[in-house]
């Protein structure tokens, strides 16, 4: 698991809630429920009504891997596709068949599994090509769902108080209240613009970036797969892999290395 989102979104609150203590605030003032129930509830609802809800399921499944989810790093497929390709030049892409039941990259093992089945490798790179366009597609919706909420949940915090501010002109015949009233207006406000910039669009970002990575896992795979085919030298294959990646994504795969041998 990579605590990225859990840190900084816990310890973002955290500072929020400190600097109000700091400024003789009480943080349960902020908790109101009218305010909390307009803006996280209406903002959630317009975002539904801008998408469908096949898309909205799968977007609140996908809160999951934003919070939870793992970084999987590219650069870690590649000795296991150097060590099928090695094989498969000395004995041949049947004799993968062993090496596949062991591995645990789905998409790694859907490739090569085609290929010991003597799919054509433009086939193979259509069809896995095919499945990362579709993976980039979903990932794509599911974070613009939440950069959609990062959108709406200001402007109806503003609609919020407003409609305090209207409760608070209805009140004006009893001036001691209207500290009170004026005050938990603008707590709607508050939380649209902080759950907008704490949560929402935070979430958005997070699951571009998890889905950026796996595409990159994922079309390293393909160029992989390519090159067991192709039959080509493994040393050619580890130099053409590495290269696709960022630099230093060889020497940070080699202390990974290390440290499993260790």
């Amino acid at each position: 698991m990579d605590p990225a989102t859990l840190i900084g979104i816990g310890l973002g609150f955290v500072v929020v809630i400190v600097a109000n203590i700091m400024e003789g605030g009480n943080p349960m003032s902020l908790l109101l429920i009218p305010p909390l129930l307009l803006v996280f509830g209406t903002t959630l609802l317009v975002c539904l009504a801008g998408s469908t809800v096949p898309d909205a399921k799968r977007s609140f499944a996908a809160l999951k891997t934003a919070f939870l989810g793992k970084v999987q790093p590219a650069h870690d497929v590649v000795p296991t596709v150097v060590a099928l390709a090695d094989k498969a030049r000395r004995e041949g892409l049947l004799a993968l068949e062993e090496m596949v039941a062991d591995l645990d990259d789905p998409f790694l093992v859907r490739g090569v599994s085609m290929a010991i089945d003597g799919t054509d490798p433009e086939e193979v790179r259509e069809i896995l090509e095919g499945q990362v366009y579709a993976k980039r597609a979903t990932d794509k919706q599911s974070a613009k769902f939440f950069a959609d909420a990062g959108a709406y949940a200001p402007t109806i915090g503003i609609i919020g108080t407003v409609m305090g501010l209207v409760h608070v002109l209805e009140n004006l015949a009893e001036p001691e209240e209207l500290g009170h009233l004026i005050a938990a207006a603008f707590i709607a406000t508050l939380w649209g613009v902080m759950s907008a910039n704490v949560i929402w669009l935070p979430i958005a970002s997070r699951l571009k970036r998890l889905s950026e990575l796996e595409v990159t896992r994922m079309e390293l795979v393909i160029e992989g797969v390519a090159a067991i085919q192709s039959g080509s030298n493994p040393r050619v294959v580890a130099a053409k892999l590495y290269s696709l990646l960022p630099v230093g994504a060889e020497e940070e795969a080699a202390k990974s290395a290390q440290k499993q041998a260790a």
